[in-house]
């Protein structure tokens, strides 16, 4: 029996991946935004593939604050970037 693959929509590229393969990036209650690694956390969520291009264009775009509805500032995409580069390369 196979399992069903969970998929979730890029914020990037609006096309839908297995959610295993994705960034989990989440708004809580109180407004913080974070990257959430157990893809468990409460809040409001966006996948986001894990590349550089696709971090460069949630920021290009605004996807993910559209996504989020939150402002995300400049230190946020920051560490979406050192994410991508230390742990899916």
């Amino acid at each position: 029996m196979t399992k069903e693959l969970n998929l979730r929509k890029d914020a990037a590229s609006n096309k839908m991946y297995p959610k295993i393969e994705l960034i989990r990036v989440v708004r809580n209650k109180s407004g913080e935004v974070f990257i959430d690694n157990t893809k468990k956390a409460n809040g409001r969520g966006a996948y986001i593939r894990p590349t550089i291009e696709a971090v460069q264009k949630v920021k290009k775009t605004k996807a993910l604050e559209r996504n989020l509805k939150a402002k995300i500032d400049e230190e946020f995409y920051e560490k979406l970037l050192e994410e991508v580069k230390l742990n899916w390369d």
